[in-house]
């Protein structure tokens, strides 16, 4: 039942991105896709598939490091596309399951929605945070304190992978805050083999490292979780 509502709560927007990423993986060989060892570099615009107890494998493993961090240097939410909604509206339009009426300035009214980490549906957008999966300041942590500002906003407003913002419960978005899956796991237990997967192609889309803690955490969340392929396209 949960597999069904997240492929639902991502929408046709997700169905699409995953034909196009299909598309480009089938041009890669396998040992293309999987050649790359820990912390090797990529390319913007590379898409690997591999399984994801390999991903996890291929992330660096650093120690963290929050100096200078300021969520302000992630600037967000923006209207990249200029049609009138910024980055939040997209992401609560594209997971609708019941689609809202959009008015002018984007205003949108009606709609229902399911947050897959309390397993709860919502009818109100204002109760729903658009949650960046990896927390913007485990992003700093992870190497984006070394970026540049329009890198760091490109980040924030990733809507290029249907993974990376995910509207959720504002609950359970204030119960996460910054905290890596080492301390933080969504209530949802069906949901954390999703969670913890889509947790490492994001930090594979960034080019992000682990720390020692995160990464053991995320070994053994992986133990109970099917070594499912991920397909990832770099964004930096």
């Amino acid at each position: 039942m949960i597999t069904f509502l997240c492929l639902r709560r991502r929408g046709a927007a997700a169905a699409a991105l995953t034909v196009a990423l299909a598309a480009s993986a089938a041009l890669l060989s396998p040992a293309t896709a999987t050649a790359a060892g820990p912390g090797a570099a990529r390319a913007a615009g590379q898409t690997v598939t591999l399984p994801v107890r390999d991903a996890l494998a291929q992330l660096p493993v650093t120690a963290e490091d929050r100096t200078g961090y300021q969520r302000t240097a992630f600037k967000h939410w923006v209207d990249a596309d200029k049609d009138g909604c910024d980055t939040r509206k997209e992401v609560l339009k594209a997971e609708a399951i019941v689609a809202p009426v959009q008015g002018p300035g984007c205003v949108l009214t009606g709609g229902e929605w399911y947050s897959p980490y309390d397993d709860t549906y919502f009818t109100d957008a204002r109760a729903l945070d658009i949650d960046h999966l990896v927390p913007l300041a485990e992003a700093w942590d992870s190497g984006a304190s070394a970026w540049t500002a329009k890198e760091r906003e490109a980040y924030a407003n990733d809507l290029g992978d249907a993974r990376d913002l995910i509207a959720v419960s504002a609950k359970s978005n204030r119960s996460k805050a910054d905290q890596d899956p080492s301390t933080w796991l969504p209530p949802a237990a069906g949901y954390r083999c999703t969670y913890v997967t889509d947790w490492i192609a994001d930090k594979i889309r960034w080019g992000l490292s682990v720390d020692a803690g995160e990464q053991a955490a995320l070994e053994q969340d992986l133990a109970a979780c099917p070594d499912a392929p991920i397909t990832v396209t770099t964004a930096r």
